[in-house]
């Protein structure tokens, strides 16, 4: 079984920081958001329809951009091991649903 779960996050809130339980991904499916990664050098700009990987047991710090953002953050149940994005079956579900304005 896997878990989908949507947020929504306003311009002007603070970051909020999370720790990555199981392997996620992480895609926005309105807006723009900001994601860095405890540990890595880079911070990561993503607008709508973009995803990244999140590995088990990292810190993410999540932020919206000017226009606010809402996003979905998709994991499969813990004894499953994890596959690389294109394998995630989640994936293909997360691409298909509309934008929301």
């Amino acid at each position: 079984m896997r878990e989908v779960r949507i947020f929504e996050l306003e311009h002007g809130e603070p970051a909020a920081a999370w720790r990555v339980a199981r392997p996620s991904i992480f895609k926005v499916i309105s807006g723009e958001a900001w994601l860095t990664l405890e540990g890595e050098h880079e911070d990561h700009w993503l607008a709508t329809g973009e995803s990244i990987e999140l590995p088990r047991g990292s810190v993410a710090w999540i932020s919206a951009g000017q226009a606010g953002a809402r996003f979905a953050l998709a994991s499969g149940s813990q004894r499953a091991t994890p596959k690389p994005l294109s394998g995630w079956p989640m994936l293909g579900w997360l691409a298909r649903r509309p934008s929301v304005v």
